[in-house]
């Protein structure tokens, strides 16, 4: 019977330190062979054809339009993510699931030693978009995709929907090697996979979870109020917003992201 305390939630077994390495070790064995299994995907995936895309196909930057290639920023290779985005609509309501991957993007060095360029291509208007991404703190390249130009580069894809596309570039020709959707975005993200190392892991309902193991969460937390065992953030927008709300940051979409008191926020 699972350990339990009042007030808390279901616990695993309670055991000495014997049983609970065997258990471990037995489960190391599975582990190895998902990651060898991971290792052989990742080489057929380099061995893939490619396909030519257009290269002069129009993005929107800070300064203006610009080619799908300049988006590489001289680089050999571009991760593209293509952000949701519902025009008109407050911060609140905006994807919840980008907002979720798109936050656990920092740190860019290592794929620029690699001559890989990260940018974000959001399917919106640039100014509301870029508007957000200011209010959220986010620092990597960021492009606005009319919807135009989304007909070229997601030909045959559900426009609207979360995509990561791999991009190769030989001199002025771009062209596509890889692309992604769904859980496949699930590679930018570190949160989840550290919370699938924990006991209860992402706590979310279609979890194959033991009895009594909390899952009362979603990306956006949307219950009115967590759990009493839990008193995080309290719902009804995406959960990496509440931490920049907190700060004094305004999510006005409408005009320039300013702390409160009248102050230009950073986006660092």
């Amino acid at each position: 019977m699972s350990h339990t305390i009042k007030n808390q939630p279901a616990a695993p077994d309670i055991v000495d330190r014997d049983t609970f390495q065997a258990a471990l070790s037995a489960l190391l064995i599975r582990e190895k062979a998902h990651t060898r299994e991971g290792d052989a995907i990742a080489a057929a995936r380099r061995r893939l054809p490619m396909v030519k895309v257009d290269s002069a196909t129009k993005l929107i930057g800070p300064h203006g339009p610009v080619m799908l290639r300049d988006t590489l920023e001289g680089r050999r290779q571009l991760i593209a993510y293509y952000f949701m985005w519902h025009t008109g609509h407050p911060a609140p309501e905006q994807c919840e699931g980008c907002t979720w991957v798109t936050t656990q993007v920092h740190e860019l060095s290592y794929l620029h030693s690699r001559r890989v360029t990260f940018a974000v291509f959001c399917q919106g208007p640039y100014e509301e978009s870029a508007r957000y991404r200011e209010f959220m703190g986010w620092e990597m390249p960021w492009y606005s995709a009319p919807r135009d130009s989304l007909e070229v580069l997601l030909v045959g894809r559900r426009i609207g929907r979360m995509h990561i596309v791999c991009y190769l570039r030989q001199g002025s020709e771009v062209f596509e090697t890889y692309w992604t959707t769904a859980r496949g975005v699930e590679v930018m993200d570190n949160s989840y996979h550290l919370l699938d190392l924990t006991v209860y892991g992402r706590q979310e309902k279609w979890e194959d979870s033991p009895a009594g193991w909390p899952q009362e969460c979603t990306i956006t937390r949307t219950k009115s109020g967590a759990p009493t065992w839990e008193p995080e953030w309290p719902g009804g927008r995406p959960i990496a917003q509440w931490p920049r709300i907190q700060a004094g940051r305004s999510d006005d979409l409408r005009g320039p992201t300013r702390l409160k008191g009248g102050g230009q926020s950073s986006t660092g």
